[in-house]
């Protein structure tokens, strides 16, 4: 019986006017698994990205969620199907408070239509407990997301993400600009996300933090896939060869 992917892309093509971004794309991410998208700058990981969240159509091909084909993808509708982003930037609202980022654009309310902030507020120190590893009395729900390490800014973004049932959850390049220490914990949480019972696409131009905790890699080369690999069946030396390969050659052979 053939497996039924949480996402799958078959024969996907994205054309702005003469310029072929990406061409006859074939992509898949299993149920509960976290899959390694790499390739140089230029190689069509975020025109993917942008037509995986519903930002682009692609101009041929086919997508599915869950097994069930898609057409006219659009960023609510992305949303609707579990899909969401951890960008670098971490698009969190760095004067407001933890809580309110957890809930901004989701707030729980009262029957009477209020905003629940008692509640939100609990919720909030569950998940920093649960989900956080924040078990300083320095941080509460009332702390400022600005005193964050960057580490713990993209914590927050992936267990708000967990939260509201993301099914998909899609980091782009999570790690940029993080120390040591704070690379070690976003790692954490990525595998949190497999933990959780949930999938993930793990972009990052660091081939050491892909290979550390995803289950799969597929490496894109100018629009297309020049290839794919399980992380148990390569080592990372063996990787970055053909990486370099890739780059320098265009092909693997």
């Amino acid at each position: 019986m053939d497996e039924v992917y949480r996402l799958e892309l078959r024969n996907v093509s994205k054309s702005f006017g003469e310029v072929n971004s990406l061409r006859d794309i074939s992509f898949h991410l299993g149920q509960n698994e976290v899959v390694g998208l790499v390739g140089d700058n230029g190689a069509g990981k975020s025109t993917l990205i942008k037509i995986i969240t519903g930002y682009h159509q692609p101009s041929e091909g086919e997508m599915y969620f869950d097994g069930v084909k898609v057409d006219d993808l659009s960023v609510p509708k992305a949303r609707e199907l579990g899909v969401e982003t951890v960008y670098q930037e971490r698009a969190l609202a760095e004067l407001q408070t933890l809580w309110r980022n957890i809930f901004m654009g989701r707030e729980i309310r009262t029957r009477f239509g209020l905003l629940d902030v008692k509640k939100m507020k609990q919720e909030t120190f569950r998940l920093m407990n649960e989900s956080m590893g924040f078990t300083s009395t320095a941080v509460t729900p009332d702390s400022p997301i600005r005193r964050f390490s960057g580490g713990e800014k993209q914590g927050v973004a992936i267990v708000r993400a967990l939260y509201f049932d993301a099914d998909i959850i899609i980091l782009d390049e999570p790690t940029m600009g993080l120390s040591l220490h704070e690379t070690r914990k976003l790692l954490e949480f990525v595998r949190s996300i497999k933990r959780a019972g949930k999938s993930a696409i793990f972009i990052d131009h660091n081939i050491l933090h892909v290979h550390s905790v995803v289950d799969r890699v597929v490496v894109l080369d100018r629009g297309r896939v020049a290839g794919e690999f399980r992380t148990g069946d390569i080592s990372l030396d063996e990787l970055m060869e053909k990486m370099y390969r890739v780059a320098e050659t265009g092909s693997l052979d």
